[in-house]
């Protein structure tokens, strides 16, 4: 095996191999978005959501796309189907434990995907096998192998991914690895499940892989990376087991999933596009990754960070008057990318009270939402409203337009609200809900004008229910900005998440709390 790179410093007195395989190596983009990233609390996604997703991410130029756990839940086997049904190019890929009963299910869920792939694993490190799985090493390479032969039963392409891998021993995960290849694994995933590993030891546990199993250099397998953002360190380690030979990253668009994440699709596409000199190439139309990361964002109701590399607003956004200075004379001075390679007009349409409906079509295409006809007058109704309470409408301002119609089928909506309050008084709000179209009105006092509408709200709606999380997204571009109110409410036990989005903060707090009611069971 040849090294076409000299060591690269990752840990000190610590040799880093740059692996190179091919002149221009083909990394395989798998997105995981509508599966790890759909665990994010408060994020999930109907089945016609999913498919718009879908449909983007087939646009993008994902290769994988992983559609859901099928036997999970009913929603998530349907969500397979019909994703199955809507794409034409990608291959379809369904998670599954080890277990017969979940490839069945995964395999009946992808009968109508033109390419099909089902993951299937198991816990691979100590703890899991001694707490999870009250197992043994042999006994857990025996399921993995079982489980890798049952799923070519039904597909020829199939991924074994050993969860924990990232700590597990790499002698022991090498024996695993090789074992599930004999048995006829095409890809084999190696978790940082935990987001624990730093970049030199991934990058040398996807090395140790890569050298003791003889599929990968046979090209009979490929490696796959799939690591957490624990650390922070999620970008950094893909990077690292991709430049030590794996030839798949597992990502999701802005880095959703569980916890603090997965590794971030947009950073490790551009990451490649703008180092071309490491020879990885991918399918990614780099030009749409923004328009993207607003449908995800809008869709899941999951605000971007500003700073967040490539989407967040201020990614190419200059303050500092030196790098001002700089820019103006040349954007090569700061900026190591062009914001229209990544799909950011950077002459965009201003949206105001004038604009009109092409316009705003236009805004909202920009942003990954295509709409028309009936539903495009609608959200252009309340751009009107919207656009006569502020001077300059936002890119975030009309995702909420365009994600609002999704309540108009709720059983409980708010008609009105009216709130007293000021210095030296006791806050009182007046409030009218339309609940299966019949009106009911009630008022209460409370401490600050959102305690005294929700208390409202509570006379009205008399259920045992207790807020558990109450977060507005940061307002900074003027005292006119939508409010963004994100709540937890717990009901019988269980905690429903909801949204809400309005000029007025106690407005979008009430509508907030109002989606969660509608979520009840």
């Amino acid at each position: 095996m040849s090294k076409t790179k000299e060591s690269v410093n990752f840990a000190p007195q610590k040799e880093y191999i740059y692996i190179k395989i091919n002149k221009m190596d083909k990394l395989f983009i798998f997105d995981t978005t509508l599966r790890d990233g759909e665990q994010v609390p408060g994020c999930q996604l109907n089945t016609v959501e999913k498919i718009q997703v879908a449909k983007q991410l087939e646009a993008l130029g994902v290769d994988v796309i992983e559609a859901g756990f099928p036997i999970s839940s009913p929603g998530d086997f349907n969500s397979v189907i019909e994703i199955s049904k809507a794409v034409t190019w990608p291959t379809i890929c369904a998670l599954t434990r080890a277990v017969e009963k979940d490839i069945d299910c995964a395999a009946e869920a992808l009968q109508y995907a033109k390419h099909k792939r089902i993951h299937t694993g198991i816990g691979t490190s100590e703890s899991h096998i001694r707490y999870k799985f009250n197992s043994t090493p042999e006994e857990i390479i025996e399921r993995a192998v079982a489980a890798v032969k049952y799923a070519k039963r039904y597909v020829e392409d199939v991924e074994f991914y050993a969860e924990d891998a990232g700590r597990t021993d790499n002698e022991y995960l090498a024996r695993v690895i090789e074992a599930v290849t004999k048995a006829g694994a095409t890809v084999c995933n190696i978790p940082d499940t935990t987001g624990f590993r730093t970049p030199y030891e991934y990058g040398e546990k996807i090395k140790y892989l890569y050298e003791h199993v003889d599929a990968f250099a046979a090209g009979k397998s490929i490696l796959s990376t799939h690591c957490h953002n624990d650390l922070g360190m999620a970008t950094a380690n893909t990077v690292a087991g991709i430049l030590n030979g794996a030839r798949q990253a597992e990502v999701t668009i802005n880095g959703i999933g569980e916890r603090a994440g997965n590794t971030s699709l947009e950073e490790i596409a551009m990451i490649f596009k703008t180092h071309p000199d490491l020879g990885i190439d991918t399918n990614i139309n780099t030009t749409k990754i923004y328009p993207t990361s607003r449908m995800v964002s809008s869709l899941m109701n999951m605000p971007v960070q500003p700073n967040k590399a490539i989407v967040g607003r201020n990614a190419f956004a200059h303050s500092s008057g030196i790098h001002q200075d700089g820019v103006l004379k040349n954007a090569s001075t700061y900026e190591i990318m062009n914001p229209k390679d990544v799909g950011i007009d950077d002459n965009a349409i201003v949206l105001t009270a004038r604009s009109g409906r092409a316009a705003l079509k236009h805004r909202l295409s920009v942003n990954g939402v295509d709409i028309d006809g009936e539903r495009l007058d609608k959200v252009y109704e309340e751009f009107l409203k919207l656009a006569d309470k502020k001077k300059e409408i936002t890119d975030d301002d009309i995702l909420v337009l365009a994600g609002a119609d999704r309540s108009a089928s709720h059983n409980v909506k708010l008609d009105y609200l009216q709130v007293t309050t000021g210095k030296g008084v006791r806050s009182v709000a007046s409030i009218g809900l339309l609940i299966a179209n019949e009106k009911f009105e009630s008022a209460a006092s409370g401490n600050g004008p959102v305690d005294a509408a929700i208390k409202a709200l509570k006379t009205i709606i008399k259920r045992q229910m207790t807020l558990r999380e109450f977060t507005i997204q940061a307002i900074s571009k003027g005292s006119d900005d939508m409010g963004k109110v994100h709540m937890q409410v717990e009901y019988d036990g269980k905690v429903y998440y909801g949204f809400g989005a309005n000029t007025d903060i106690v407005t979008a707090s009430v509508e907030a709390y109002i989606d969660c009611i509608n979520k009840f069971k």
